[in-house]
C-alpha cells in the first residue's frame, strides 16, 4: 500500500463530498461536521448509488438512490439495512490529503 496526495482539505466541503477516481477506483472523500475527513468506496452496499452525492449528516451518508444511511467510519449501513463499503485510511500533512491504496 502506498499513499496518494489526492486533494486539499479546503476542497472538500463541510458537510460535503469530492469524488476522486484513481486507476479504476472510485473514492469518495467527506468532511463531517467538525472537519473530521472519512472515506469510502463511491458505492453504496444495496444497489451501488453514487455516495458522494448523497447527504452528509453526522459522521454518516445518505444514499441518494434508495436512503440507506452508512457510518462513514466503518463503513458499514446503519439500522436494519445490511451491507458495506470499504473505508479507506487518510492523513493530512501540511493541508494536503492522502488516501492510502
Amino acid at each position: 500500500m502506498a499513499w496518494l496526495e489526492v486533494t486539499t482539505v479546503e476542497n472538500i466541503p463541510l458537510m460535503g463530498a469530492r469524488k476522486i477516481v484513481y486507476k479504476e477506483l472510485e473514492i469518495a472523500i467527506f468532511k463531517a461536521k467538525d472537519g473530521e475527513l472519512f472515506a469510502v468506496h463511491n458505492a453504496c452496499p444495496h444497489k451501488k448509488g453514487n455516495l458522494s452525492e448523497g447527504i452528509v449528516h453526522d459522521k454518516m451518508v445518505t444514499c441518494p438512490m434508495h436512503s440507506w444511511v452508512i457510518d462513514l467510519k466503518s463503513g458499514e449501513a446503519v439500522g436494519s439495512d445490511c451491507g458495506c463499503t470499504k473505508t479507506y485510511e487518510l492523513k493530512i500533512e501540511n493541508e494536503l490529503v492522502y488516501i492510502n491504496l
